[in-house]
């Protein structure tokens, strides 16, 4: 098959959407597909094989690490030329809609994915009042869909409550090779406690965003007797954040890759995750793949990963103390918390990348099999 793939966001950018549309792209073209990925400008050309066709774009107002890249009609040129057989768009906001209509102005099947629940991110950033309407929205894109697919079970129940149709789950995946529990370093803690491997850390790592919710980490720092923080990423809130840490053992770590934010992971004694607007939760895999013990709060797609008290622990995002108490008890248990890892990683092994994929190349297959059929009929 041959998929055009069109993301709002991508390499070299570094958060949950690009780690899976990596490799997803990655795993298609391992099973015999041609993909071409249109995305903003990031000065890359391909990816594992795949061709990477840029689109110029200018920094969001909100959020400068995110480009915005308006659709023109150069775009249509590079589709033709590719001559897909799909197209896929994700999270179609805006260079997405330039895929919506390439795909109706060459017949081309249309999947889409949901990957950022943007009507809950509208509160944290005071614009609340617009969600009605950003649901419309969203209706309008992804109803011009053959398919529309989810990565929890939650998002699945949300969209089609909203009113979006023909909704499936694409199941999580993430890379057990990477992140594997016998990476723990006693230099990397002392790295990102800064000096002191031998008290307890918490780990946070992802955006550095409102809608995250990071600064709810502080009271648990607080209550853990010598207990340090570090945040590993980057993103708008820093500077906020610098200031709502400040005077606590917080360490704000920068971005990390690879090898060394496996033994991050691997590293530390609790992995603390309070966002409430997850579609799934990408980092919490990779953490329970490398046998860090969660605490996440109980919404959105995370209950989907973390079954409380088997693999990790959940908190009631309502109750002011359930991280904290969540975390101590994680902390005061250390046999308990060595089956948690156990189990988190068992876990983390029923979900590799490949298995993901081909599910995904099935539901291509099946609507490019209907599709046939229909014409045929």
């Amino acid at each position: 098959m041959r998929i055009a793939l069109f993301t709002e966001t991508f390499l070299p950018k570094v958060d949950g959407i690009v780690t899976r549309l990596r490799h997803t792209v990655d795993h298609l073209q391992r099973l015999g597909n041609q993909v071409l990925v249109v995305c903003p400008e990031g000065g890359l050309t391909e990816h594992k094989g795949a061709k990477i066709y840029g689109v110029s774009g200018f920094p969001l107002p909100l959020y400068p690490e995110l480009k915005l890249a308006l659709p023109r009609p150069a775009i249509g040129e590079a589709i033709k030329q590719f001559q897909p057989d799909l197209v896929h768009v994700v999270n179609p906001a805006v260079l997405g809609l330039a895929g919506i209509y390439y795909s109706k102005m060459f017949n081309l099947p249309l999947v889409a994915s949901y990957h950022t629940h943007l009507p809950e991110y509208l509160q944290h950033y005071g614009l609340g009042m617009l969600e009605g309407l950003l649901w419309e929205l969203l209706k309008a894109g992804h109803n011009q869909a053959e398919l529309n697919l989810c990565t929890s079970t939650a998002m699945v129940q949300t969209l089609t409550t909203h009113g979006i149709e023909r909704v499936s789950l694409w199941q999580r995946g993430v890379d057990t090779e990477t992140f594997q529990p016998h990476l723990v370093s006693r230099e990397m803690r002392s790295r990102l406690s800064q000096g002191h491997p031998d008290n307890p850390l918490l780990l946070y790592v992802g955006r550095l965003s409102a809608e995250k919710e990071i600064d709810r980490i502080k009271p648990v720092l607080q209550a853990i007797p010598n207990a340090h923080l570090a945040l590993v990423g980057d993103g708008p809130y820093r500077q906020e954040l610098q200031q709502h840490f400040e005077e606590t053992p917080t360490h704000f770590v920068g971005y990390l890759q690879g090898a060394e934010l496996a033994s991050a992971f691997a590293s530390a004694d609790a992995f603390v995750f309070p966002s409430r607007t997850e579609t799934l939760g990408l980092v919490l895999l990779e953490a329970m793949a490398a046998g860090c013990p969660v605490v996440a709060a109980r919404s959105g797609g995370i209950p989907d990963i973390v079954e409380d008290g088997v693999n990790g622990y959940l908190f009631d995002p309502k109750d002011e103390r359930g991280a904290i108490v969540a975390t101590q008890r994680l902390l005061a248990q250390p046999e308990e918390r060595e089956t948690l890892r156990h189990n988190a990683r068992r876990e983390a092994e029923r979900w590799g990348w490949a298995a993901a994929t081909r599910q995904l190349q099935n539901y291509y297959q099946n609507i490019l099999a209907t599709r046939s059929f229909s014409r045929a009929a």
